[in-house]
């Protein structure tokens, strides 16, 4: 595989998921997560508005940098959005990819007029936790043994502004 730096200058771009993505996308799961997504769940959110990727262009090649899934989910008239996977393939971790993802992926999220927004996260994801409390999540509760090997999972919320 070959690896292009991302830009120093601009963030990289990012766009909606294609299926073209899919085993990019894929490959990112897998090596960010000890229980990952399987290649069908991302299949069934292509076309989705909140599933973005971030890419980097160099000499005609396009490099995916990492991904986001977001969407909706009815709560008593207003949308509640959720956060249901971030990842940055790990040559790009610590370069912005996953705050630009975030940051996109809360924008489109407020575009459907979502109230607020929450997000799971591994209660040992430090760098995931900061991510999240620097766009102003807040801890509300803890769900134990969320994940398959028995890992609690902070739940996170954040309330979008009205506009």
């Amino acid at each position: 595989m070959t690896t292009v730096p991302a830009s120093d200058t601009e963030p990289p771009t990012v766009r909606p998921a294609t299926r073209s993505d899919l085993l990019a996308i894929h490959r990112i799961e897998k090596a960010s997560f000890p229980q990952p997504w399987p290649f069908s769940a991302f299949e069934s959110y292509v076309g989705e508005p909140g599933f973005l990727v971030a890419a980097a262009d160099d000499d005609d090649v396009s490099v995916l940098l990492g991904y986001v899934v977001a969407d909706t989910v009815p709560n008593h008239g207003t949308p509640l959005g959720h956060v249901k996977d971030l990842a940055v393939a790990p040559d790009y971790r610590g370069q912005g990819v996953g705050r630009t993802l975030l940051e996109r992926a809360v924008e489109v999220l407020e575009s459907v007029d979502a109230g607020s927004v929450k997000l799971e996260v591994r209660i040992t994801n430090e760098a995931a936790i900061s991510l999240y409390r620097s766009f102003e999540f807040e801890h509300r509760r803890t769900i134990p043994n969320y994940y398959g090997n028995g890992e609690d999972a902070l739940v996170m919320m954040r309330t979008l502004d009205p506009e």
